[in-house]
């Protein structure tokens, strides 16, 4: 018996195909793909990572990573997540892919993930489709079980410009119902100041609010922002270590 293939290892590219199986549009502009290998096996894969997708333009052929927006422990298709870009001919071609369409792609990849519960408390943000990686790292976080006492409080800042841009609402609603140690907290701002509210929220509630300093962080979005929350957490007093993130 063949085993499913296993999360890459840095520097290997070998080329797996899927195929399409159903569209869910999120907005007008923001949409995921759920796939499925044409092989029959399932992916393997860790919260977190990412796919590089082949995206053949006709002048010239494009590799984009994707990050998987589902739950390794579910046998289904898994999903991608992505928005509109202007002038983006890559994400261009991926919105005109149609149910039974296939795709080329690499991987997974990617060393931002989490694999079990954290041994202390964590903090996530995220804005915009950079809730996709996320949210399987926060499934996989509070399934597992921490070895002894109670476990640790997960909380997530996510911002987007409106209500329609934040994604999987009902589930994080449903999660902080049922998980005791997650909550939440949703951030509408315009583009241009999204990362001044997230740095303000994440300022009061994790550098001035307290200070503990053991605690993890996972944070993903596009641009310098990014950056700038990352050194906000670790110019105060936090491992830098204990700072993981991913900037697109």
């Amino acid at each position: 018996m063949t085993a499913d293939p296993p999360p890459a290892a840095a520097g290997m590219r070998a080329t797996l195909n899927a195929r399409v199986e159903k569209i869910f549009d999120h907005a007008s502009d923001t949409r995921s793909l759920f796939l499925s290998l044409t092989s029959g096996k399932h992916l393997r894969f860790i919260p977190g990572q990412f796919i590089s997708i082949t995206i053949p333009l006709g002048d010239e052929t494009r590799s984009r990573p994707y990050s998987i927006a589902s739950d390794p422990e579910d046998r289904g298709p898994f999903e991608i997540c992505f928005n509109r870009v202007e002038g983006g001919r890559g994400v261009g071609w991926m919105f005109e892919r149609r149910v039974g369409d296939t795709i080329d792609f690499s991987g997974p990849f990617g060393a931002f993930t989490i694999d079990r519960a954290p041994a202390a408390q964590a903090g996530f943000i995220a804005e915009g489709t950079a809730i996709a990686p996320i949210r399987p790292m926060l499934k996989r976080a509070l399934a597992s079980s921490p070895r002894e006492g109670a476990p640790p409080k997960i909380h997530l800042i996510y911002a987007a410009p409106d209500r329609e841009h934040i994604l999987y609402a009902a589930e994080l609603g449903e999660l902080a119902r049922t998980a005791s140690n997650f909550s939440y907290q949703t951030v509408i701002a315009p583009p241009e100041k999204i990362y001044d509210r997230l740095f303000e929220l994440a300022q009061a509630r994790w550098v001035i609010g307290d200070a503990d300093r053991t605690r993890q962080f996972y944070i993903c979005g596009v641009g310098k922002g990014v950056i700038r929350l990352r050194d906000l957490i670790r110019g105060a007093g936090y491992e830098r270590r204990a700072v993981h993130y991913e900037q697109w």
